[in-house]
């Protein structure tokens, strides 16, 4: 499988020339494995970047594209009125959630409805199929599986695996008071690549955040021992965070768990 990061920020979207490093957009990832069309996790603005690029690929070819939605907090759906496939009229989206298929429907209809958006929603030419997870399944000869987090509304964590390799996504979640959360630590067992939430070092949590639903660079390297997984990925960055700041996280990060990267846009 091949992992690829569209947008790495948590909260909003931000840009400027210290922002440039680890990219603006927010949360979107692409992970190709048995099909030329990628498995898409989350739909921040980086799905816009990701959704041109698709359809400059696909040539006349009709789209058949798979979306996995961990939550509908809003830096992780705000991309998807902006995503190419939507207005095509040979595109199939099948959106995968752990709400029902009428929620799904009702809450990213929502980001297009009213004086929010010029598009109406219902309007758009593509099919869309709701798909509520609830248990583990199989898509495009990869195995997946997903784990609660601990997150204000809800939000869940993904695994993709084939016998060659694992991801576990887990962008939006916070650490226990005390020790790792264990169910978490047993999900990501052994994970080729392990995506975790930095969106705060350890001063800013302590001060006001506790009880936010995210964690900590610190947290994520714990985890990732505990889970003997064989690469960390950060991610879900503060917009306040610059390249120098992010940079300085993860060398602090990789003194804990050396083969620690900062999650990096797709260029």
């Amino acid at each position: 499988m091949k992992l690829e990061f569209w947008g790495v920020r948590g909260t909003m979207p931000i840009s400027g020339k210290d922002r440039v490093k680890y990219g603006g957009n927010t949360i979107c990832s692409a992970v190709y494995a048995n099909d030329e069309y990628p498995i898409i996790i989350d739909a921040g603005t980086g799905i816009k970047r990701l959704g041109d690029e698709i359809v400059r690929k696909k040539g006349d070819k009709p789209l058949n594209l798979s979306i996995l939605l961990t939550h509908f907090h809003l830096d992780h759906i705000q991309g998807f009125p902006f995503f190419a496939p939507l207005y095509l009229p040979d595109a199939i989206l099948t959106i995968y959630s752990p709400q029902s298929p009428k929620e799904t429907e009702r809450y990213l209809s929502g980001l297009m409805s009213g004086r929010y958006f010029p598009v109406d929603f219902w309007g758009t030419p593509s099919m869309k199929i709701y798909l509520q997870i609830q248990g583990d399944f199989s898509l495009k000869g990869v195995r997946i599986g997903m784990c609660p987090l601990h997150h204000p509304q809800g939000s869940v964590a993904y695994k993709l695996a084939t016998e060659e390799k694992s991801i576990v996504f887990a962008t939006d979640t916070e650490h226990p008071a005390t020790g790792v959360d264990e169910k978490l630590a047993a999900f990501a067992e052994g994970a080729d690549d392990f995506i975790y939430d930095a969106t705060y070092t350890l001063k800013e949590y302590e001060s006001g955040k506790i009880g936010w639903g995210h964690s900590t660079w610190l947290e994520g390297t714990k985890l990732a021992n505990e889970a003997k997984v064989k690469h960390l990925y950060l991610s879900h960055f503060n917009p306040d965070h610059s390249d120098r700041n992010l940079d300085e996280i993860v060398t602090k990060a990789q003194e804990k768990f050396p083969k620690t990267s900062g999650a990096k846009e797709s260029s």
